[in-house]
């Protein structure tokens, strides 16, 4: 087995808890969908970073609560504050043990598209 990342990002509608859990959960569920991920156990960590516009909440807590994410690695940050660039983000980088011939699928979604056309 080897390791490799799963890269993905979506914007929020506002700094609030709720939009930020909604943007999370969709977010994930859409990477775990699209990179066919049914065994959480080879998960080995999940890095979280958001824009400085967005500090209402954890993303991490939200994948502990509503998808399980409980006995996996988290980290949030924030990301540096380039000007000109998207405002209320998160993007999540998802590392996984995985076999060799596996390919990443990554999801980009609502604003955060524009990202990777």
């Amino acid at each position: 087995m080897i390791t490799k990342g799963i890269r993905g990002a979506i914007t929020a509608e506002e700094n609030s808890t709720e939009s930020i859990r909604s943007a999370t959960v969709e977010l994930l569920s859409k990477m775990l969908e699209a990179n066919h991920i049914s065994d959480l156990d080879k998960i080995s960590h999940i890095i979280f970073t958001t824009t400085n516009d967005l500090n209402a909440a954890f993303p991490a807590k939200f994948a502990r609560l509503e998808l399980g994410f409980n006995d996996i690695a988290m980290m949030c940050f924030h990301e540096l504050d380039v000007p000109n660039s998207i405002n209320l983000c998160i993007r999540v980088l998802i590392v996984l043990n995985c076999e060799e011939d596996f390919k990443p699928q990554f999801v980009y979604l609502k604003g955060a598209s524009n990202l990777r056309k």
